[in-house]
This record gives structure tokens, C-alpha cells and sequence, in this order.
């Protein structure tokens, strides 16, 4: 998907305030116990159509709604994704600005973790 260079300039500056994690990284918190919440931040319709396992759904466009009432520990460490890191990137910035202060973007995003061969769930 092309960007428009508006939309890449917010995301360069919410990706200066906020942490990003890779797949390997998240593979390597799933065979260490490290516990995690996976934060699928796409549209309900990409979330229908596959979804990394065990992950919850947020929406970006709800999560700052929502957020506390699913996940209120704002030290538990959360792992947000979207389609290839740009959406997830904001919502890590807006939930950093809420107090929640273990918060990782994951870079490259759905795309990334479905060409590492992580598990993944439909519907």
C-alpha cells in the first residue's frame, strides 16, 4: 500500500516516542513464559480473515476506548500489530500518552509475522 507522505510524517514522530519489538523477539518471549498481551489493532475485517493465535482484538480505532477495560494493568507489557506496523505504531503512542508504559509495536506487523510462519487463527 502506497502512504501519503502526511501520514508516514505522523507515524515517523509516533515511532520516536514509542518501543518496537520484532517477531523474533515476540518468539522468544513465547519460549521464555514471558507473559503478554498480542494486541491485534486491524480493521474487524482483516481480523476475520486471520489472526496471529491468542491475540485479542482492539480495534484503532477503538483501543483507546476500550483498552482499560480490558487490559487495566498499565505495567503489563503489551504487543500491538497491525497490517505492517504503522497503525499499531499510533496506538502505541496514544497508549503511552494514556499511562500504560510496557508497550511494543511490532515492526512489519501482520505481514512480518505471517512470513515468519507464526501461528495464526481465523475468524
Amino acid at each position: 500500500m502506497k502512504h501519503s507522505k502526511q501520514f508516514l510524517a505522523i507515524v515517523g514522530e509516533a515511532k520516536s516516542r514509542i518501543q518496537e519489538t520484532t517477531v523474533d523477539d515476540v518468539r522468544a518471549d513465547l519460549a521464555d513464559g514471558v507473559p503478554f498481551h498480542l494486541v491485534d489493532t486491524r480493521e474487524d475485517s482483516e481480523w476475520d480473515a486471520g489472526h496471529a493465535k491468542g491475540a485479542i482484538h482492539l480495534g484503532k480505532g477503538v483501543i483507546e476506548r476500550d483498552i482499560v477495560g480490558r487490559i487495566p494493568e498499565g505495567r503489563a507489557k503489551l504487543v500491538l500489530y497491525c497490517a505492517g506496523g504503522y497503525r499499531s505504531a499510533l496506538a502505541a503512542d496514544a497508549l503511552g500518552r494514556m499511562g500504560y508504559r510496557n508497550v511494543y509495536s511490532l515492526a512489519g506487523g501482520w505481514r512480518a509475522w505471517k512470513a515468519a510462519g507464526m501461528p495464526v487463527e481465523r475468524g
